[in-house]
């Protein structure tokens, strides 16, 4: 058998952020609309601040504003809260987003459910949650929003498949299995008590790893030639070099990667199409705001 497919999450972004640009470009000139996502940090938290300026910087490659709020570590709960409030009422603002994880201080649950369901860009608010798990209209968090367009551009229709999301997060798990039951697929989703993991997903036609564990799933928990979306990215010592690390999935990727027909890696997999569908949502929820059908991407 040779060695599975690599489904190329960079690529896949760079197309959708093109054809997102695209859009926008449309929008704007069609209806004077420029979509805009403000985005709020709270601390100095070095991961963050990365992945914030990423954000900032294909927001406006995409043609839309870009709105940033650096509060310091010490912020009060009431003082976010009241930005958010702001942020609800600005019209210029489509999308908001507060980057996680916030202080000890502040509650994430209160802030999410303090913004506006029709600008929760990252799809967590409660209301979201339950449009999706009804089939309704919403947003949708932009992870599992990524996995299952990567998922439907390498197999087409998914209905019937057996799909198995281990890992149950409301911020992967649980969207994703609620995307999968969406395309018809017969979902499982496994986690830390499911009794003989390795069986479980063994019956896989799709294997979502969503854990947060380095290497757990090993090539033979894999079905031959399943499709394999690794979500995870942990950092893990390199062998013989003292205070250096890699970035590993949750999958083994080389045991994996002989048994799988498809496979994303890590990095370069999921990770990529996180910020491209943030920038799909931004587009999607300031065209409903404005009474105008999103455009199909």
């Amino acid at each position: 058998m040779t060695d599975a497919t690599i489904i190329d999450g960079k690529g896949f972004a760079a197309n959708l952020r093109e054809r997102v640009g695209a859009a926008v470009a449309d929008v704007t000139k069609t209806h004077g609309l420029v979509p805009g996502l403000a985005v709020v940090l709270v601390g100095e938290d070095p991961a963050s601040q990365v992945y914030v300026r990423n954000k900032r910087k294909q927001t406006v490659e995409a043609g839309m504003q870009s709105f940033e709020h650096s509060l310091p570590a010490d912020t009060g709960e009431a003082d976010l809260l009241a930005l958010v409030d702001k942020l609800n009422r600005d019209g210029t603002v489509h999308g908001i987003l507060v980057q996680l994880p916030l202080p000890d201080q502040i509650d994430a649950d209160k802030v999410i459910a303090a913004i506006d369901p029709d600008k929760d860009v990252d799809g967590f608010h409660v209301i979201n949650a339950g449009r999706l798990a009804t089939g309704g209209q919403g947003l949708v968090p932009c992870t599992p929003l990524g996995c299952l367009m990567m998922l439907k551009d390498r197999l087409g229709d998914l209905s019937g498949l057996d799909a198995v999301v281990v890992g149950r997060s409301n911020i992967v798990g649980k969207p994703m299995a609620a995307l999968l039951l969406g395309e018809s697929c017969t979902v499982t989703v496994a986690h830390s008590r499911t009794r003989d993991l390795p069986a479980v997903c063994r019956r896989a036609d799709i294997l979502i790893a969503a854990v947060g564990r380095p290497e757990m799933i090993r090539g033979d928990w894999v079905k031959p030639g399943a499709a394999v979306i690794d979500v995870g990215i942990n950092r893990v010592p390199k062998e013989g070099e003292e205070g250096k690390y890699r970035l590993v999935g949750d999958v083994c990727f080389a045991e994996a990667q002989a048994v799988a027909g498809a496979i994303t890696p890590v990095p370069g997999g999921v990770g990529p199409m996180t910020i491209a569908c943030l920038l799909r949502n931004t587009l999607t929820a300031a065209c409903r705001q404005a009474g105008i059908e999103p455009p199909a991407l």
